[in-house]
């Protein structure tokens, strides 16, 4: 069994530290209190053990095996189930990796399945231990920790996401065509982000919905509060986050539409340069040719005044062309 953590908890304390699920179950029956299981990656038939013990919605564990769920709460009747969507950024290769956290809430219960190595929870079951006042409030309670170390943990992830857009925007004006490919990465991540938290505001709400009906601590209530706001905030960063890249992107392409136009212009402007001295060139060639056809009979070879005839000709000819094309602006 893939227990990362096993404890059976009596206000707020923990009392026992079971070995297997067997003996957590049979603690809680002997001593009440609240069980907290954190499981990592556990199978089918290990899942359905601490399901029948419990008896956790056929529904609930699907999705918990399946994994790949976007971030929700659910009720199964006393039974709570959320799917969170962690978040850290790599700083060595500039990208956010996301795992999966389900959570299973029940009167006397806690159940944690991990599908990837973040979070680890074991710094918010240390917290809450250190805070005995808070645990005793229950399930509850924990569920609170949980929600509040996931959506701090976005901070530093919106953080490194913020800087990357930072280098773009001081990269963006030098019209680079690769620029968009990194946008798009971006966006793509802060799309995943956008998924994993747009969904928590509304989660809490429902939280705090319900708090009355199932007698939540008011003081609990006030930190759901908080929470909250945190996960407001996050999301709206996180909206900024999307637009400022789509923005980018469509500077970055009128950017380097203006350059490829620019560069074309150059281009054709150089064409033009190049047409124009040939074509001048052409017209002495072509006089040049003809009399040089060396033919018995041609007009004017018997003239005195012939060859300066055709030198003017190729002289007239070059500057007629010369001055349309200045004209022209070819020139």
């Amino acid at each position: 069994m893939p227990i990362v953590d096993n404890a059976v908890y009596v206000s707020g304390r923990r009392i026992e530290n079971p070995a297997s699920l067997e003996d957590t179950f049979e603690y809680m029956s002997e001593r009440g209190g609240m069980a907290w299981i954190g499981l990592f990656r556990p199978t089918r038939e290990e899942i359905q053990q601490v399901a029948a013990e419990f008896s956790l919605h056929p529904l609930a564990i699907e999705d918990a095996l399946s994994g790949h769920q976007r971030a929700k709460l659910e009720r199964y009747g006393d039974i709570l189930f959320t799917v969170l969507r962690p978040a850290r950024y790599i700083d060595e290769t500039e990208t956010v990796e996301f795992g999966e956290l389900h959570v299973f809430v029940g009167p006397n219960f806690v159940v944690t399945i991990r599908h990837a190595e973040s979070p680890n929870l074991a710094g918010v079951r240390q917290r809450l231990e250190g805070e005995p006042d808070l645990l005793a409030l229950g399930p509850e309670a924990v569920l609170y920790a949980i929600l509040d170390e996931v959506i701090d943990k976005y901070q530093p992830v919106t953080l490194g996401v913020e800087n990357d857009i930072d280098e773009i925007e001081d990269a963006l004006f030098g019209g680079n065509a690769s620029l968009s490919q990194r946008i798009y990465q971006l966006s793509r991540e802060v799309i995943g982000l956008q998924r994993a938290t747009q969904s928590l505001p509304e989660m809490l709400d429902r939280l705090l919905r319900g708090a009355e009906k199932y007698e939540v601590d008011i003081e609990l209530q006030r930190s759901l509060r908080d929470v909250q706001d945190h996960a407001l905030r996050i999301t709206d960063r996180v909206a900024t986050f999307r637009s400022l890249l789509e923005n980018a992107l469509t500077v970055n392409a009128t950017l380097v539409s203006e350059r490829q136009t620019d560069t074309a212009l150059v281009q054709s402007e150089q064409v033009k340069k190049i047409s124009g001295w040939a074509a001048i060139l052409f017209g002495p060639t072509l006089v040049g040719t003809i009399y040089g056809m060396n033919f018995t009979y041609m007009p004017e070879l018997d003239w005195m005044l012939g060859y300066p005839m055709a030198l003017i000709l190729m002289a007239a000819t070059s500057v007629t062309l010369y001055v349309v094309f200045r004209k022209k602006h070819w020139l």
